[in-house]
């Protein structure tokens, strides 16, 4: 993971990022299928540049992970005015078997941050499948100052799950933004999802249902 200035022991008990145990990946654990395959569609996005992003399912069908290598934005110091927000549309067809349905559940989003004094930076996402309307982006700030891993969990209430046509195909739609603001700062500041040793994941958690 990358090293930066450690922050304060005020300042990282005042920011309190990680949101708790998270619960089971899937509200139907019993329903759930033995395995799933996934197959990337399109890759899109200042934050995605081609051959930096990977797509993974768990192997036992309750998530899924997205791996970057290239996704940081930027701002102060040198940075370039385009290099303050970053963006990734990745579109996928998740194969499953015949009589299921699924759902995204709950997002575990990860990086590193190393924001000066004055600066914040912005993680925003959302996912919807193709065809239907998209869920309401979901955004966390981080305020600087602060050098550190940076974890936000989103959360969708099982009532308010949106569950994949049955039958039908459609594929997944996953969106996420980094932004950084320099504010009153002149010093470089960043916000990345990616990590140097590549353990650094995006976790989406699914619920299964039959159809």
């Amino acid at each position: 993971m990358r090293k930066g200035v450690t922050a304060s022991a005020a300042c990282l008990a005042a920011l309190t990022l990680t949101a708790g145990v998270i619960p089971s990946a899937s509200a139907n654990a019993l329903s759930a299928p033995d395995r799933i395959t996934i197959d990337v569609k399109t890759v899109n996005g200042s934050g995605c540049p081609a051959g930096t992003t990977a797509v993974a399912p768990s192997s036992d069908a309750t998530s899924f992970t997205v791996t970057y290598s290239d996704y940081m934005a930027q701002a102060g110091g040198d940075s370039n005015p385009t290099d303050m927000r970053k963006n990734c549309q990745i579109s996928m067809q998740i194969n499953i078997p015949q009589g299921f349905t699924y759902a995204i559940a709950s997002a575990d989003y990860r990086g590193f941050a190393h924001l000066a004094k004055g600066a914040s930076g912005l993680e925003r996402a959302n996912y919807y499948f193709q065809g239907l309307s998209q869920t309401t982006p979901k955004s966390h700030t981080v305020n600087g100052p602060y050098s550190n891993n940076w974890q936000f969990t989103d959360r969708t209430d099982v009532a308010e799950l949106v569950w994949k046509p049955c039958g039908e195909e459609r594929n997944l739609n996953v969106n996420t933004e980094l932004r950084v603001n320099k504010g009153s700062s002149k010093e470089t500041s960043f916000m990345s999802f990616d990590s140097t040793d590549g353990s650094v994941k995006t976790i989406y958690h699914i619920s299964w249902k039959k159809c």
